[in-house]
């Protein structure tokens, strides 16, 4: 009988609940418009989740949940909606995918590094670098040599100077800056191959270091030759200025930026296009200034252990399989050294153009401090190029590109003049410190145009994001494979077979 009466009453709460009729508890027009709003999604944005709010006026428990089956706000729990994974879901938070790749690929690096430490053992050693740069501690020709470049410094400056005056005329000019850029090239070339005492690094960084002037040098007299040519306009400015309110009282105007303080500033400044009056800040910030410089040690001695404790080893252990030209093995060997290549790279990338250049910038209060671009979003090699280094891109842009445009050069002519300079120089930093011939790093240049054209016709988006990537993990690798097997059958291995 109890059984009987409380199976019936449970029986009469739950058909209490549903509408008897027109005039009945809950099925006023009230409750039908209620139901409408919940079947047109008017039930906010969280309608039919798992957080949906009861009805207003429905039993709730003690905890303030509402009771089960009561209020019309369970009649639907779906909606039209995409996965998220989708592309048509709009949903795009992976921060915690992104954390795990990161998680991932720390622990493959660490047990890649552990593995290498157990192989190995520790094999820093602060000396050695040394000796890469100094041969006879008695003996620095690369500093020595860098040094000299002064010399042209001044010649440049100095031909200026009677260009200024109309001592000398434009086509006299152009022959003495022509023959002071291409002494800059050949000399230390020449010192590079015939001085035996410097080493291979003495001589890249000898060799940069000229590079470097010639670029800006190149730019010093462009800049110049364009103020001569505008100099009746320029004059008239200045006039107008002087006599106007003053506020243009630092700004520097031809020829009387001609003086040593303003070469020396320019060459020393992180920059290869020279103006006359370069953006300031307005102090140096201590601050800033010491993280950069702190950054500078910490990623130079990292570099240099990365580079002994983990290239070192991979380099040397590939000769063998380069001399037996085991294929599958070279690929492997490749693979293996593509991980500690990149991560070095990426590495010098950091402390060159922002710690280098921006506790340089800082000291000099130089105010343009675009050293580069967002390259690692690049969907194309050719936006790669132009992101990755923009002091050189500047450059190329300002004194060579445009230049070619105006001279009726089509685009592609000129992208193509761009890649061939930049393939003469990074043959010239290599060959030359290295002794040897092979053209490895300008085939590898002059490749970036077809690679260019294969990217941007055939990948879009985050493909040719990833088409990008791939390139500069494996294309290096490989240049510096080739660079090192023939340096080390060259230097080792012929003696030993001539002995």
């Amino acid at each position: 009988m109890g059984d009987r009466g409380g199976a019936g009453g449970s029986r009469r709460r739950r058909t209490g609940s549903r509408p008897s009729g027109p005039g009945g508890g809950g099925g006023g027009p009230g409750a039908a418009a209620e139901e409408a709003a919940v079947r047109d999604g008017a039930a906010g944005p969280d309608a039919g989740a798992a957080g949906d709010a009861p009805a207003r006026g429905s039993p709730r428990l003690k905890d303030g949940g509402a009771a089960v089956g009561s209020g019309h706000w369970e009649l639907r729990c779906h909606r039209l909606q995409d996965s998220l994974f989708s592309s048509d879901s709009g949903f795009s938070n992976y921060r915690g995918i992104l954390n795990w790749c990161v998680v991932m690929l720390i622990l493959s690096n660490a047990r890649l590094f552990l593995e290498n430490l157990i192989k190995y053992g520790i094999l820093v050693d602060p000396i050695q670098v040394v000796s890469l740069f100094l041969k006879d501690p008695y003996n620095w020709p690369a500093p020595c040599l860098v040094i000299v470049a002064n010399i042209f410094a001044v010649a440049a400056f100095h031909i200026e100077k009677r260009l200024a005056v109309g001592a000398l005329t434009e086509q006299a000019g152009l022959l003495l800056h022509v023959a002071n850029l291409v002494t800059i090239l050949c000399f230390p070339a020449a010192v590079s191959l015939l001085v035996q005492s410097i080493t291979p690094v003495g001589s890249l960084l000898a060799l940069a270091s000229y590079s470097i002037l010639f670029l800006k040098l190149f730019s010093y007299r462009d800049v110049n030759l364009w103020c001569r040519q505008h100099r009746v306009q320029a004059k008239a400015a200045s006039a107008g200025k002087a006599s106007g309110t003053g506020t243009q009282q630092h700004t520097v105007s031809y020829p009387d930026n001609l003086t040593y303080r303003d070469l020396y500033y320019f060459i020393f400044a992180p920059t290869l296009c020279y103006e006359l009056n370069f953006p300031r800040s307005p102090r140096i910030r201590k601050r800033f200034l010491l993280r950069r410089v702190l950054e500078m040690l910490f990623f130079t001695q990292l570099q240099v252990g990365l580079i002994q404790q983990w290239m070192v080893p991979t380099i040397q252990n590939s000769m063998k399989t380069f001399k037996d030209m085991d294929y599958s093995r070279i690929i492997e060997r490749l693979l293996k050294l593509a991980v500690p290549n990149h991560l070095i790279w990426l590495i010098f990338f950091y402390w060159l153009f922002h710690s280098c250049l921006n506790a340089v910038a800082e000291l000099m209060q130089f105010g343009d401090r675009e050293f580069y671009r967002d390259w690692w979003n690049s969907e194309s090699v050719t936006y790669f190029w132009q992101n990755w280094n923009i002091p050189v891109h500047k450059w190329c842009s300002r004194h060579f590109y445009k230049p070619l445009l105006r001279r009726g050069s089509s685009k592609w002519l000129a992208r193509a003049g761009v890649f061939l300079a930049s393939a003469f120089f990074h043959e010239y930093l290599v060959s030359i410190p290295l002794r040897m011939f092979r053209l490895w790093a300008f085939t590898a240049m002059i490749a970036q145009i077809p690679l260019a054209w294969l990217v941007g016709n055939f990948f879009q988006g985050n493909y040719g994001n990833a088409a990008v990537w791939l390139t500069l993990i494996i294309g290096q690798p490989v240049a510096v494979l080739m660079y090192v097997h023939d340096y080390y059958v060259l230097n080792y291995e012929a003696p030993a077979v001539g002995a």
